[in-house]
């Protein structure tokens, strides 16, 4: 008796795009919701690990296809209480991503994904995008790490009402709230993720990435003192930075290389 071949998840899985100093994640299951199977979190993690290797790489955005950015993790694949563990692991990568992180919010962004949200450092989304985490409905109790960027991102209070109460926030709840940056129109998302894209990797890199790093350490109460004091040191004496002075006083554009 042979066994059957385990069933592929509709659509396509996750994409890794490289463009110069700009890597793009893609979600491309829009059929159902862009939500997660066990084989993509994986194929998720080992994008972060290889766009982390590729010192050229300033700014990682995630993106969707379809009308929502991602309904989370697979509800039907979660009794077996290794979700959440799984999800802690990949949301934990993608806060601790060497390049500054971007998310693309093209519409509802429940559950688990709302953490990757919140993992990243910048949230763009559009006046339809909305959240909704059902997890004390499910019976699931959040993971640890996600109750932190919770708390420490949006404050306990909200934290309470979407975690708690499983409130359904709109866009302009989302903005109130902190978890979106900005709010667009649907059709002007690209060009808004494109044009905060292109800041970013016009920052000297040394001072962009240190500075990035250092910020989440010091919201999690683990900043290392030496390894800061370092890295100061290090953009310090960079040619960036003599570079830097030199634009300032000719007014043009500084011309970076991380270096």
């Amino acid at each position: 008796m042979t066994s059957k071949p385990a069933a592929r998840a509709p659509g396509l899985a996750p994409e890794l795009i490289l463009t110069g100093p700009m890597a793009t994640i893609k979600l491309r299951r829009p059929d159902m919701a862009n939500r997660l199977e066990p084989e993509d979190l994986h194929i998720l993690r080992a994008f972060i690990r290889d766009v982390n290797a590729r010192h050229e790489v300033l700014v990682l955005r995630m993106c969707a296809e379809g009308r929502h950015f991602c309904a989370g993790f697979n509800i039907g694949s979660v009794s077996d209480g290794s979700a959440g563990a799984s999800f802690e692991a990949l949301a934990n990568e993608l806060e601790s991503a060497r390049p500054v992180t971007i998310a693309a919010i093209n519409g509802g962004v429940y559950g688990g994904a709302t953490d990757l949200a919140l993992a990243c450092d910048f949230r763009i989304g559009i006046e339809t995008s909305q959240m909704f985490v059902p997890a004390a409905r499910l019976g699931l109790l959040f993971y640890r790490d996600g109750l932190q960027r919770y708390v420490s991102r949006l404050g306990l209070n909200t934290a309470k009402k979407l975690l708690l109460a499983a409130a359904t926030f709109d866009a302009a709840q989302m903005q109130a709230c902190g978890f979106l940056d900005t709010v667009v129109a649907p059709d002007a998302l690209c060009d808004e993720v494109e044009r905060l894209s292109a800041e970013l990797a016009a920052m000297a890199p040394l001072a962009l990435l240190g500075m990035k790093k250092h910020l989440n350490r010091i919201a999690s109460g683990a900043l290392d003192e030496d390894e800061f004091w370092r890295d100061v040191t290090q953009a310090d004496a960079s040619q960036d930075l003599r570079e830097g002075a030199l634009a300032w006083q000719e007014k043009r554009r500084p011309v970076f290389r991380g270096e």
